[in-house]
């Protein structure tokens, strides 16, 4: 005889409330909904204190606000709940945050984790070392505090846990070594870390001085190498007044397209011919390595106009330099 139906022997699947609702689409194969992901409002949310990042650049901020605009939060932030005070700690994501509320976002997409200080602040520092877009200040502060966070382990170590070259982790940390004016100008983006390597071990003077030649003048990496291994024989350049510091340093600039360095002068007269004939050979080759066809419509304005003033200039001079022709 054959087992009732509702004989208590019979297998039977239980199903439970998840499973009436799961989705058994084909896309949903292989996936898991994150039950913790969730839309919370912007003023529940605040940084953390211990951030490493303290840098933002306000036009990169901006920029993010401009896509978030237009697309929305395409990557959730990472929170922690702080009960004490009701209040969300950011994890991850702090650029996002503070971008969506520059687009004038009510909410954010949020997936919410319980960590523990210790490996919150350590994943912190991991992710903020690792990110290339952070200058370089940023990042040597985060393997500072990384390396206290592992019990001031040894730098081979902290290298070794993040997965960079320990060559590497030495060149960020001489970036705190720099003049404030310099870290100013990392900080800012107007210099990279590159381009400040070789101005270590030089005297102060010099590396902000050059520093302001490389921002100024636009010097090419091998140059500022160049210019770098020529001051570290010109040491008694340090003692100049800044003011007369600048244009010395121009005069051991070599020209693009030459040889050898030309030889320094130490007249104040012939020092400004210098500099003026340097700008110019750099503005011609600029001139004759740059397509006008490339140029946008509003670009090709502020040349045009640029151009009307240099003429003007340009004029006045070959009148004074008693009518000098043009070379064709």
């Amino acid at each position: 005889m054959s087992e009732s139906p509702l004989s208590p022997t019979t297998r039977r699947r239980r199903f439970t409330i998840d499973d009436l609702l799961a989705d058994t689409s084909p896309q949903a194969r292989g996936t898991r909904e994150l039950a913790e992901a969730r839309e919370i409002a912007l003023d529940r949310i605040e940084p953390d204190p211990d951030q490493p990042r303290r840098t933002f650049d306000p036009e990169r901020l901006e920029e993010l606000a401009a896509s978030i605009r237009q697309q929305g939060v395409l990557q959730p932030i990472a929170v922690r709940y702080d009960a004490t005070r009701d209040r969300y700690v950011i994890i991850h994501g702090e650029r996002r945050w503070r971008a969506a509320q520059l687009a004038g976002l009510p909410t954010i997409p949020a997936i919410v984790r319980q960590v523990s200080d210790e490996q919150r602040l350590i994943q912190q520092l991991m992710e903020n070392i690792l990110r290339e877009d952070l200058n370089a200040l940023d990042r040597a502060a985060a393997l500072r505090r990384l390396k206290q966070q592992l019990g001031d382990v040894p730098w081979e170590q902290v290298a070794e846990t993040v997965g960079i070259k320990r060559s590497r982790l030495f060149q960020l940390l001489a970036t705190e070594k720099l003049p404030e004016p310099v870290q100013e100008a990392i900080r800012a983006g107007r210099l990279s870390e590159k381009q400040t390597r070789p101005l270590q071990g030089l005297p102060e003077p010099l590396q902000i001085a050059v520093a302001q030649l490389i921002e100024q003048d636009g010097l090419p990496q091998a140059e500022i190498e160049r210019l770098a291994r020529t001051l570290r024989e010109r040491t008694d350049l340090a003692l100049l007044d800044p003011r007369e510091l600048l244009p010395q340093l121009r005069q051991l600039i070599r020209p693009i397209g030459s040889a050898t360095p030309r030889p320094a002068r130490s007249t104040r007269r012939s020092s400004r011919a210098v500099q003026l004939v340097t700008a110019l050979e750099r503005l011609r080759q600029l001139l004759e390595t740059t397509d006008p066809a490339t140029l946008d419509r509003a670009e090709r304005e502020v040349i045009t106009e640029a151009f009307r003033r240099l003429g003007t200039s340009l004029h006045r001079w070959r009148t004074a330099l008693g009518g000098a022709p043009e070379s064709s």
